[in-house]
């Protein structure tokens, strides 16, 4: 499959009174054209913070350090800002984590659609309008037409994550990506949001990185998966052997967390907690929690070694 989008050795650190933070440290992966790519970790994993360098949005105090984000031959770290505003929306399009956030309150549901369409399309205000419905439409908002003189604040949080879903489709961009789309959603309606970009996927062929903590959703929707923690890609691979044969012990605590039905007892817990970002273990991150842990574990960093076709981890385990 195709690279439609690279993130090659992406460096962000957060400089504040405590001392320098190191959010993402050397992180690369790509997702082909038409891809469903899930990027799992837990809070604080980077895997947000990758995500917002793709489109430079990195909150202050942040800064991308290195690396380099391409897209279409052209590094995006490095094109004028005037380019940059260009592909933020219509090329490449980002559902926020809390879409009460992301809306603005104080504006209609129309005026938030129709405003992109007329900076990026140049639409009149009927062609604007017809465009919104359609898409309101097309993530399954029920009587659109009277729906998009709506304010955020009349629709649920499954209807507003749909709108969500709709601005950010409205320009048919080449990759979209899902940050945490079903958070605070009950289950009923995160399956049907999940069912939604799935079938938009397959419809319109809009490339998805789908980012998330939730194991579950990544097995039901994604065709691979990237593994984080710490700042670091820890593993990467086909869903399947990652579900299968997880290398990382990472990865392989995760799988282990996920409640099975029926189950009883108390469920898996991993030792320890996550290091604060100000202060790393040396050697690997993950060392100090870590119980198949090396003497070099704590010395030094681990390599990037494939351990299947396609599938690679970054463990002394496999060196």
């Amino acid at each position: 499959m195709k690279s439609l989008l690279q993130i090659k050795d992406l460096e962000v650190s957060f400089h504040t009174s405590q001392g320098v933070a190191q959010a993402v440290c050397g992180v690369s992966y790509d997702i082909g054209q038409g891809e469903v790519l899930g990027v799992v970790g837990e809070s604080g994993s980077g895997k947000s913070i990758t995500a917002l360098s793709v489109l430079r949005l990195v909150p202050y105090p942040g800064r991308i350090t290195g690396g380099q984000v391409l897209y279409e031959g052209r590094d995006l770290l490095s094109v004028p800002e005037k380019q940059m505003r260009k592909v933020r929306g219509d090329r490449i399009s980002m559902i926020f984590q809390e879409p009460m956030i992301s809306l603005n309150p104080a504006f209609t549901i129309e005026n938030q659609l129709t405003e992109a369409l007329h900076n990026h399309r140049k639409m009149s205000q009927k062609e604007a309008r017809d465009r919104a419905i359609e898409m309101l439409t097309l993530v399954d908002i029920p009587d659109p037409a009277k729906r998009i003189k709506d304010y955020p604040h009349h629709l649920s949080g499954g209807m507003r994550q749909r709108v969500m879903i709709a601005e950010a489709l409205l320009l048919d961009p080449d990759v979209l990506l899902a940050d945490e789309p079903t958070t605070a959603l009950d289950v009923t309606v995160q399956a049907s949001v999940l069912d939604l970009m799935q079938r938009l996927n397959e419809r319109i062929g809009t490339a998805i990185m789908l980012i998330t903590h939730n194991l579950g959703v990544v097995a039901e929707s994604a065709r691979r998966v990237v593994v984080m923690y710490c700042g670091r890609v820890v593993e990467q691979g086909p869903v399947k052997q990652i579900f299968e044969q997880a290398r990382h012990p990472y990865t392989q605590g995760l799988l282990k967390s996920i409640p099975k039905p029926g189950g009883r007892g108390k469920l898996y817990e991993m030792e320890g907690i996550v290091p604060s970002l100000y202060e790393l273990p040396r050697g690997c991150p993950f060392n100090p929690r870590c119980t198949q842990r090396l003497p070099q574990c704590s010395e030094s960093a681990p390599p990037w070694r494939e351990v299947q076709p396609g599938h690679h981890a970054l463990c002394w385990l496999y060196a």
